[in-house]
């Protein structure tokens, strides 16, 4: 008799819920990520819209693959880059970005995700199909872009921006001539001050904009 009480207390909750209640409860909750460093930490969401990118992400930073590698390729006013394992015991003054897992990701290519200060992004070879490295990544830093400048570069590629990502670029900034040529696939929600340490850190331009002092990370899920 409980159980039977219980199930048509459950069947008049349902009933209750609003179709738009229910549209809410069906969003997928956009995972997290954590990059710890001497710098401090950044915490990274994932995004939806991205799911192979989201997904070997994931399943990278569950493995403890990027545990220990570097932030091997600096450059202020661009981006910050790492991911690759060889940069795990790479001595010091060794070139470094030429390492991968085996695989690459199929492009997520999505003209609502931009690369905005902050965002996450696959690095790539420079293949044909634009599919993204199975492992290195790098966050934008970026600069801002003036109205003449986004005019210029809408013409360049045929990118029309919104009103919201223009104001995005000329307030924030980032790297707009990147957009829909490397794939995005998360931004960081906290820690963009660590984002601007790491990349006024000094590097060495002979070995690839390495920075001089290894700058060592640490990535976990956020459960």
């Amino acid at each position: 008799m409980r159980f039977a009480f219980l199930s048509t207390v459950l069947l008049i909750l349902t009933l209750q819920v609003s179709p738009a209640q229910n549209k809410t409860n069906s969003i997928k909750k956009e995972p997290m990520v954590q990059i710890s460093t001497d710098y401090g930490t950044i915490k990274i969401k994932l995004y939806n819209e991205t799911p192979k990118h989201r997904d070997n992400f994931l399943k990278l930073a569950r493995e403890g693959f990027y545990d220990g590698t570097l932030f091997h390729r600096v450059i202020q006013g661009f981006m910050i880059q790492g991911g690759d394992p060889q940069s795990r015991n790479a001595p010091a003054g060794q070139p470094l970005g030429m390492g991968d897992v085996g695989y690459t990701v199929p492009a997520e290519f999505n003209p609502t995700l931009i690369h905005k200060k902050g965002a996450l992004c696959a690095a790539r070879t420079e293949n044909p199909a634009k599919a993204s490295s199975g492992c290195q990544f790098y966050i934008v830093q970026g600069k801002t872009y003036s109205d003449s400048e986004l005019d210029q570069m809408q013409t360049q590629t045929g990118i029309k921006y919104t009103p919201a990502q223009r104001e995005t670029y000329k307030k924030t900034g980032g790297t707009p001539f990147l957009d829909m040529n490397y794939t995005v696939y998360g931004e960081v929600v906290q820690g963009m001050d660590v984002i601007d340490k790491i990349a006024a850190a000094p590097t060495n331009r002979q070995a690839g904009d390495r920075p001089v002092k290894d700058i060592r990370m640490t990535v976990k899920v956020v459960e």
